[in-house]
């Protein structure tokens, strides 16, 4: 395994010009650092393609197709036992690779990779919603804020399309589990969920410039994209819904037909180094899972608010489970019934 990767870190284009190794990474949008592909390229010589996806159902969809031609891929947690159930992944094990000793021990024998024998951490955060507080000065720590929107803010809604993520809050904004498939609740969810959408401007990915221009007021996201929107408006604000919240890890995985496996554990071991996954963070303003990444961080991300939960709201935040596939039809019904 070392010999492996000392390998790799000295590969260099061929005299041709032409990069002799080629990565290609399916990862979601504006989550990549270009800084460390960058490094990445200059310490291996390998060529890195990145190409982007919105959400978990549209990257596993792309890739059961077949014929992508990535090597690489990021789903959350509650998508990797189904990725792996598939036959989608490649067994790597990564926790045989040199910096491995990095990860964070909560991070290691998780519920969806138990041991690490598939996934290592790329970053990990919170979904919950983001209130431009300029436009509303009340609680913000509620799933109301779009599922039972205050009319000040009705017609400037987005909500992220990550039905998992969509589903968990309002789940647990009516009074149910992740992952319930209790009839009552899921009724008070589809019909919470289909009233409200009259209310929401749209269900898109990746707004921040319209949250920093105001184009929006508030909505479902993530905590580091909230992040990064109120560095360019110091309105923007982000709440940990008191009725619950889900938290998940986006972990990186190499794919069963995988073209470039050499170079995609190379890369899998490359963000186990803090410095790299202090990078990582740096970009997407997310915490990662690497011990030894704190001193590279910028210093703004130790006490940001979308970073640090409220001692009061910790306990509400839960780490969503994989549903079982009958419970996953239920959701996915319902998610339809909301597009129409």
């Amino acid at each position: 395994m070392k010999k492996l990767f000392a390998a790799a870190s000295v590969l260099a284009l061929s005299t041709t010009g032409v990069w002799a190794q080629e990565l290609q990474i399916y990862n979601w949008g504006n989550y990549t650092n270009p800084k460390l592909i960058d490094k990445f390229e200059a310490e291996t010589g390998i060529k890195v393609t990145i190409t982007d996806y919105d959400s978990n159902d549209t990257a596993l969809a792309k890739v059961k197709a077949g014929g992508h031609g990535f090597d690489i891929v990021v789903p959350s947690n509650s998508y990797i036992p189904i990725w792996v159930g598939e036959g989608l992944l490649m067994e790597t094990r990564p926790d045989q690779m040199p910096n491995f000793k990095n990860v964070k021990a909560e991070f290691v024998d998780v519920d969806w990779d138990p041991g690490r024998h598939y996934t290592v951490p790329w970053q990990w955060g919170s979904t919950g919603v983001v209130v431009n507080t300029k436009y509303y000065d009340g609680d913000i720590n509620t799933s109301a804020m779009f599922l039972d929107p205050p009319e000040e803010l009705r017609g400037k809604i987005n909500v992220v399309p990550e039905m998992g993520d969509v589903m968990s809050l309002s789940i647990m904004y009516y009074g149910g589990e992740p992952c319930t498939n209790d009839k009552e609740v899921l009724k008070k969810v589809r019909d919470g969920l289909v009233a409200a959408k009259q209310h929401w401007l749209g269900m898109d990915y990746g707004n921040l410039e319209k949250f920093a221009k105001e184009d929006l007021w508030a909505g479902v996201n993530w905590n580091g994209s909230t992040f990064r929107m109120r560095l360019q408006n110091e309105n923007v604000n982000y709440g940990y819904p008191k009725e619950g919240f889900p938290l998940w890890m986006d972990s990186v995985a190499v794919l069963a037909d995988a073209k470039n496996v050499e170079e995609a554990k190379t890369f899998q071991n490359f963000v186990m180094d803090p410095e790299n996954a202090a990078l990582i963070s740096e970009f997407a303003r997310y915490a990662n899972g690497i011990n030894g990444s704190e001193p590279f961080m910028p210093e703004d991300m130790k006490s940001a608010p979308e970073i640090v939960i409220p001692a009061e709201l910790v306990e509400k935040g839960v780490f969503t489970p994989t549903c079982d596939p009958e419970t996953q039809k239920l959701y996915t019904r319902i998610w339809t019934d909301l597009q129409k």
